[in-house]
């Protein structure tokens, strides 16, 4: 377990709009696609940020300021 690519995952989920939308509807798979990038994640910390509700990311960058914020440009249909 890495405590730096845990941190460095948690802090994409609050800052990266598209990342936490496409983890928000496919956790599972964005997770598995991280590992083949090379990401070292175990399967107690995948199943730990599966199990997590997605709204704490979602409350975590709201009360974040926005300058902080990797706002996603793509339009949503």
């Amino acid at each position: 377990m890495s405590q730096r690519i845990i941190e460095a995952l948690i802090g994409r989920l609050i800052t990266d709009e598209e990342f936490r939308s496409q983890f928000s509807a496919k956790p599972k798979q964005t997770l598995m696609a991280l590992i083949e990038a090379g990401f070292e994640l175990s399967r107690t910390e995948m199943a730990a940020l599966v199990n997590t509700e997605h709204w704490v990311w979602e409350r975590a960058a709201d009360a974040i300021d926005p300058r902080l914020q990797k706002a996603s440009l793509k339009n949503e249909r």
